[in-house]
């Protein structure tokens, strides 16, 4: 079921994360990104439509931006029990086969995503050297089965002025995508 973004109030502080990415096994963090002058936070998944038809988007967001101020990391935290999919060694399939150059993390106990009050997936944050909200909206207006083609518009506008050190505009559009699939019993309220 498509669901949009939460819509995180601006000028949230980023939270607390640590988690093992699903290639290298290595452990991130927010202090994994302290040199970084911005941070985007990408919830996705593998099986989604939403993410399958951005998913290229992202892995070019990632190479674009390699060389930059910017810090890429993207999460997955849907139930792998009741979606094989987006259990970790699948999620590890999709990182590579897309070639993903950020760390891919699985968030086992959903907490990351709650934290962050995400909902869908994509679900984009992307915070300013202070670790402080700007953006929490639309990766561009394409959407599965439209003609708009995926350019990633919307949220490079966003990481390109927070790069500049100039304030991202708050008129900001919901990302739209399927609903975090939350272990039972584990749905956050605002879900």
């Amino acid at each position: 079921m498509a669901m949009a973004s939460v819509m995180l109030p601006l000028g949230t502080t980023a939270p607390a994360f640590l988690l093992r990415d699903v290639v290298s096994g290595q452990r991130y963090s927010l202090d994994s990104f302290a040199g970084k002058r911005a941070l985007l936070v990408m919830f996705i998944c593998q099986h989604c439509p939403y993410v399958v038809h951005v998913q290229r988007e992202l892995s070019k967001i990632g190479r674009d931006y390699a060389e930059t101020g910017l810090g890429l990391i993207a999460i997955s935290s849907n139930d792998p029990e009741q979606y094989p999919d987006d259990a970790p060694p699948k999620l590890k399939e999709m990182a590579e086969r897309l070639g993903f150059t950020f760390p891919f993390c699985f968030d086992d106990t959903q907490a990351v995503a709650k934290a962050y009050r995400a909902a869908c997936t994509p679900d984009f944050y992307l915070f300013d050297r202070d670790r402080r909200l700007v953006y929490r909206g639309q990766l561009d207006a394409s959407r599965p089965g439209s003609t708009t083609p995926v350019t990633g518009r919307d949220l490079r506008t966003a990481i390109d002025t927070t790069l500049a050190g100039k304030p991202v505009d708050s008129r900001q559009k919901a990302s739209i995508g399927c609903s975090i699939k939350w272990k039972p019993g584990n749905e956050p309220a605002y879900a």
